[in-house]
């Protein structure tokens, strides 16, 4: 099964080789049919601390690495 991968910005880095990265997505109020946003925030394993509050990444899900920790940051050009 392919790992999903979600793009989103870091909107905190103070912990040491996590980044939390805040996702939105929007989708049309099945009742209203109104365009409704939501978020939800993600902590991401960043091993060598390359990113800062404001970047945009992609991040992609893997093993449990901590008690939060479920997604890692995407390291390559297309971010």
């Amino acid at each position: 099964m392919p790992k999903r991968i979600l793009y989103g910005v870091v909107v905190s880095d103070k912990n040491t080789k996590t980044v939390v990265v805040e996702v939105e997505r929007r989708f049309t109020h099945p009742l209203l049919g109104k365009t409704v946003r939501r978020s939800k925030r993600y902590h991401a394993h960043d091993e060598q601390s390359r990113f800062k509050a404001g970047d945009k990444v992609r991040i992609q899900e893997c093993r449990p690495l901590s008690r939060l920790k479920r997604w890692e940051v995407l390291y390559d050009a297309a971010v």
